[in-house]
């Protein structure tokens, strides 16, 4: 995977005359930002760019918020029809609605062609909530105990004990959640016909596909060869995601390994 990716990240680089010649085989004699100076003077890229990274945000939180929300009465097992309400989220791992029946639920409460359609129906994750719950149940019944005995309720408890101590599971899926969001192209696809809301990978796909007639129409200054603006916008669009995941890295095995434990 590191080999093709640096190779797209060369490609990206090389000026008109090499990649029009096919002169270079790995590393180019001479280095260009032609491709990145023509997406930059896009300013339909960079209006996509920012509905990526509005979902993106929006929607990590949206995650974040329904998945700790939940997770937290599940992992308490006095918690009423605590079991039928697991095995009702198991069931939805193993058995998927569908696209078309999703797609009905999404056009009949009038979703289609807002942010929402790329939000709501992915709200949650039934693995992230069982691993999340999972990291809730190994926490020391004690601290809880202690805490409601100087007379914290349970929203206090959640927000002052169980989240700051729950930080790796949470930073873990928070990541995982926000690439999910950054890549979303099948939603965009199935909900969003505007081209003014699609996200940056459904405008990717165009770009790709016509390169030369997408983005000619796009910018005022003449366009590079299709390859190495196809190069240029598959690192621009993944840039963002590798800035952040050596920040996060720590975190996986420790949030992971830890909720996947104990059932």
């Amino acid at each position: 995977m590191v080999l093709p990716f640096l190779y797209v990240v060369l490609i990206s680089f090389a000026t008109d005359k090499e990649v029009l010649s096919n002169s270079f085989l790995l590393v180019p004699t001479r280095f260009s930002l032609e491709g990145y100076r023509y997406i930059f003077s896009t300013p339909v890229l960079l209006h996509s760019l920012g509905v990526t990274v509005g979902v993106t945000v929006v929607g990590t939180l949206v995650n974040l918020f329904m998945t700790v929300l939940t997770a937290y009465p599940l992992a308490h097992k006095e918690l009423m029809a605590r079991r039928p309400l697991m095995m009702l989220i198991t069931f939805t791992m193993i058995f998927n609605a569908g696209i078309v029946p999703t797609f009905l639920i999404v056009k009949s409460l009038h979703l289609t062609n807002t942010f929402g359609a790329l939000i709501i129906p992915s709200a949650i994750s039934a693995f992230n909530l069982i691993v999340v719950k999972n990291f809730f149940q190994q926490l020391p019944d004690g601290l809880e105990e202690s805490a409601k005995i100087d007379g914290a309720s349970d929203p206090g408890i959640l927000m002052r004990i169980v989240i700051p101590l729950s930080m790796p599971v949470i930073a873990t899926f928070s990541l995982f959640y926000a690439v999910g969001h950054w890549n979303t192209f099948l939603s965009a696809i199935l909900y969003i016909n505007d081209s003014d809301k699609w996200p940056i990978q459904v405008l990717l796909r165009q770009i790709v596909i016509l390169s030369e007639i997408g983005l000619s129409d796009m910018s005022d200054s003449p366009p590079p060869p299709s390859k190495i603006i196809n190069m240029a916008v598959i690192v621009f669009s993944t840039a963002p995601i590798l800035v952040f995941y050596p920040f996060l890295q720590k975190y996986f095995a420790k949030g992971v390994l830890l909720g996947s434990v104990k059932g």
